[in-house]
């Protein structure tokens, strides 16, 4: 038996990864020996019923994947873990707290917390007074202001101390922590004065640059995490054993956790969010209509793309849980502490009083004059964020920068394809993620996509002036240019990405 395959060969490759300009060759392959089960899943369709036995098949085969991978999955780090220590006795630090307590019984988990009351309350009455008055802890929670009792012997740290307050706190306990206790870092931001991550603030506190540091970030609230409810996160280390020995000690029936290298795109992407939830807010609160929030969250995601890819972030992480996952939780749901601060922005409250009724800490408020400094240090345009910042330092009023963001010309950024002292423009359009054409040299014009990539490589250097998100290289080979010797009008596009 034969079959005719014609490209793609493989379903998991995307549109976008393959530019054929005339149609691949078919190729006539032999059949491996029929499966009776999995044979039937390739047929066409007939009718409901036959539909509805494909579906049931590739489900019951998914299941007994995933039966099968669960029964050989390791449990020796939870195992073998005795104690625990979070740092930070706010709503996140409580809510992991308690999940990991839940993991096993025998595990004692030391909360290190400032409020004796909420100590207090903690150790007498199982709660969390202060921020979960009605959810109730287990016993092997316990809270202690003791910084050298509560690191004494922990296998594990939970970092939950806001970002601005991470770098002093750590500095008065750095004498009692072990050089080799793994951090696990919960804050999510930048410092506002030094523009550094958790990644870097942690080990320059402690003194000690080798400190075992994974970055825990992804759509997750607490209270749902109290309740419960099923959640997905990520942690990220460069260290892959440790990342793995952190998703053995966290992963349960309610929570999936994800593993990366990419420390620095978790980061980044965790800190920004936090601005664009503010910005998605001022939206709300000035009741601007769904499409302008689409409009704008779908830019700030941009933004944030095009930082982090500056600043070495991996595209996988930038559609993952860490970016994708986290901006729809914060920029969409009443819950978002940023959110609200920005519904309130948006609806004529001043900062100073939105900050003094809340008793959490929203980061982005902090963050997001950082966030502006590192993009000038990477040259990186971020209109967006740039509002949130000059709306937070009351230099622009909301309604003011919906207005100057709506009259930005249509593109901005340059690209300029170079040969010898010519120079001709191609403009990169970052709002819609397009090339937008002024004129090409003549030669380019009559050339094809290959005879592009050729004369790139032999006759001319393609510079970068100011960056989109990625490198000229990869996006000139997948835009068809034109094959006509006619003039390209100014404004024409060539192709797109969205992504």
């Amino acid at each position: 038996m034969t079959w005719l395959l014609e490209p793609p060969f493989h379903s998991h490759i995307r549109r976008s990864e393959y530019h054929f300009s005339a149609p691949l060759p078919r190729f006539r392959c032999s059949a491996l020996p029929p499966d009776p089960e999995t044979e039937s899943l390739v047929l066409s369709p007939d009718g409901p019923k036959e539909r509805r036995r494909i579906v049931r098949l590739a489900w019951e085969k998914l299941v007994r994947w995933s039966r099968s991978l669960r029964s050989t999955a390791k449990t020796d780090v939870l195992e073998r873990t005795n104690k625990i220590v979070v740092l930070g006795g706010g709503s996140f630090g409580t809510a992991m707290a308690a999940h990991v307590a839940t993991r096993k019984s025998q595990l004692e988990v030391n909360m290190l917390v400032r409020d004796h009351q909420v100590c207090q309350s903690i150790n007498e009455e199982h709660y969390n007074c202060k921020y979960f008055p009605q959810h109730k802890l287990p016993k092997n929670v316990i809270a202690t202001t003791d910084a050298k009792a509560a690191l004494l012997g922990a296998d594990f740290c939970f970092h939950a101390v806001p970002v601005q307050f991470s770098s002093s706190f750590l500095e008065e306990i750095a004498d009692y922590v072990d050089p080799g206790l793994p951090f696990i870092s919960l804050s999510k931001g930048l410092e506002l004065n030094t523009l550094r991550t958790m990644s870097q603030i942690i080990p320059k506190a402690l003194k000690n640059p080798r400190q075992p540091y994974v970055v825990l970030s992804g759509p997750s609230f607490a209270l749902e995490l109290m309740n419960e409810l099923p959640t997905a996160m990520v942690v990220a280390s460069k260290d892959k054993k440790m990342a793995n020995s952190v998703q053995q000690l966290m992963a349960s029936k309610n929570l999936r956790i994800n593993t990366s290298s990419d420390v620095t795109g978790v980061e980044i992407a965790g800190a920004l969010k936090n601005v664009l939830a503010i910005a998605a807010g001022i939206v709300e609160g000035l009741n601007l209509g769904n499409n302008s929030m689409a409009a704008l969250v779908s830019q700030g995601c941009s933004e944030i793309r095009w930082l982090a890819t500056k600043m070495g972030a991996k595209s996988t992480t930038l559609t993952g849980l860490s970016v994708t996952g986290d901006v729809m939780l914060t920029c969409f749901v009443s819950l978002s502490r940023n959110r609200t601060v920005g519904v309130r922005l948006g609806s004529g409250e001043k900062l100073d009083e939105i900050l003094s009724s809340m008793n959490q800490v929203a980061e982005g408020v902090a963050t997001a004059g950082a966030v502006i400094a590192l993009a000038q240090k990477y040259k990186v345009k971020m209109p967006v964020l740039t509002a949130v910042a000059r709306i937070i330092d009351n230099e622009l009023t909301p309604t003011k920068a919906v207005f100057e963001l709506m009259n930005l010309p249509q593109w901005y950024g340059e690209w300029k394809v170079i040969r010898g002292d010519d120079a001709e423009h191609a403009m990169w359009d970052e709002f819609s993620g397009a090339f937008l054409c002024h004129f090409f040299p003549q030669e380019l014009r009559e050339a094809n996509a290959k005879e592009f990539v050729n004369l790139k490589k032999e006759k001319i250097s393609v510079k970068e002036v100011s960056t989109p998100s990625s490198r000229v290289s990869t996006r000139a080979n997948k835009v068809p240019l034109a094959t006509s010797s006619a003039p390209v009008p100014k404004g024409t596009t060539f192709g797109t990405d969205t992504s």
